[in-house]
């Protein structure tokens, strides 16, 4: 047991109560958000609510909800877009509100996110919280709301979803609750692909305790100072659910499409998304610098990447728990390292929200009124930004 596992863990009305401000100044942020968005979608003529719930991936996802698995698009150049790449758990609860209300699937994907992001919301104030106390929760949450690509939490899309489910599932190791971890580990891992993530943290962590009470050894039990049989077999359990997730669905595409195990890949390689390291990232940035206004980018870009890099960096050195920078560290390698889409690596890294505690940290510090004066301006930016991005290019 570690001394986070050992604090007491309020109880569930003491929790909500213990997050209120967290959870209002979010939902006050989004709400500005929405405002920006439709305000400028009315100018311009667009519907805000199409912008939410019915483009790209929200797109995708209502189709699988409506009609199910075997739907492709086949481009010109030979590419395959099929709906196998797009995990089931969206999809599933769209069906299950649309089943159960008069709303249609691509409402259900709206209220879905909606709720998903307060979930997400509360689940980062815990983990903060528990880590760093309540001050660092309340600006952990503010700054991942005013992220400048906020405004797809509040999309059909299945980010929320899934930060909500990771967020809770690393509170739950930290809090010692493993069962709880592996099965909202599961839920992750058939949310979205980085579900490995979330695996992968429950897994390192489940390891590192097993190894500490074995070197422990047969004295250290009888003091009492291992979990025990019981906590070591719930152990055990959430470490085995948690891969089921990700597992499940890819050797069911594997399954379906007639390839193996591996027919995950090739259906990801339709869309042409992989994983070769960053060697497809970096040749994008290099090729900014041909030309004077591109470069300005490029060196965005770089810019860009050393902060989340140093961020990183710097939880190391601050000892965040072990779950956190290993589900953090597998989040950005796999939003960095991937040869998908380049304009969609910052809502790829939307989930790594362990990299905020340092920066929250550092706001939770000064006096309140001081990180109001900070924050604000970056909620109003970030509400204009995201109305800007949403009625432009968007997220893919």
């Amino acid at each position: 047991m570690t001394d986070l596992e050992t604090r007491a863990a309020p109880s569930r009305a003491g929790a909500l109560r213990r997050a209120a401000p967290a959870l209002l100044g979010y939902a006050a942020v989004r709400g500005l958000g929405l405002i920006a968005l439709a305000l400028w979608s009315a100018a311009r003529d667009k519907s805000a609510y199409t912008l939410l719930t019915a483009r790209w991936d929200a797109l995708w996802y209502t189709r699988v909800a409506e009609l199910g698995y075997g739907y492709e698009v086949r481009l010109a150049n030979g590419d395959v877009h099929s709906n196998l790449a797009f995990f089931p758990l969206l999809p599933w609860l769209e069906r299950l509100v649309a089943a159960v209300s008069p709303l249609s699937h691509a409402d259900g994907g709206f209220l879905v996110s909606l709720v998903a992001s307060l979930a997400a919301a509360w689940g980062i104030f815990a983990v903060a919280d528990h880590v760093y106390g309540r001050r660092a929760g309340v600006c952990a949450v503010l700054l991942w709301a005013v992220l400048p690509v906020g405004i797809v939490q509040s999309m059909a899309y299945s980010e929320s979803l899934f930060t909500a489910l990771a967020a809770w599932s690393l509170y739950a190791v930290l809090t010692g609750r493993w069962v709880t971890a592996g099965t909202l580990a599961l839920l992750a891992g058939l949310t979205r692909p980085v579900g490995v993530a979330v695996v992968a943290a429950v897994w390192v962590t489940g390891i590192a305790a097993f190894a500490r009470e074995r070197r422990a050894g047969p004295s250290a039990q009888e003091r009492g100072d291992t979990d025990g049989p019981g906590p070591r077999t719930r152990r055990a359990l959430g470490m085995l659910l948690a891969p089921l997730g990700t597992a499940g669905y890819v050797l069911w595409v594997g399954h379906h499409t007639g390839k193996g195990p591996l027919g995950y890949l090739d259906v990801q390689a339709g869309w042409r998304n992989g994983f070769d390291g960053g060697y497809a990232f970096a040749r994008f940035v290099a090729e900014k610098f041909t030309s004077f206004p591109s470069a300005l980018a490029g060196a965005g870009l770089i810019a860009g990447v050393a902060s989340v890099v140093w961020l990183y960096v710097v939880g190391v050195r601050q000892r965040q728990p072990l779950p956190l920078l290993v589900y953090t560290g597998v989040v950005t390698a796999l939003a960095l390292c991937a040869s998908s889409y380049f304009g969609s690596k910052p809502r790829l890294l939307m989930p790594a929200f362990p990299l905020l505690l340092p920066l929250a940290r550092a706001l939770a510090g000064p006096r309140l009124r001081r990180s109001a004066l900070v924050l604000g301006p970056v909620a109003v930016a970030s509400a204009v930004y995201g109305a800007f991005w949403l009625n432009g290019s968007g997220p893919p």
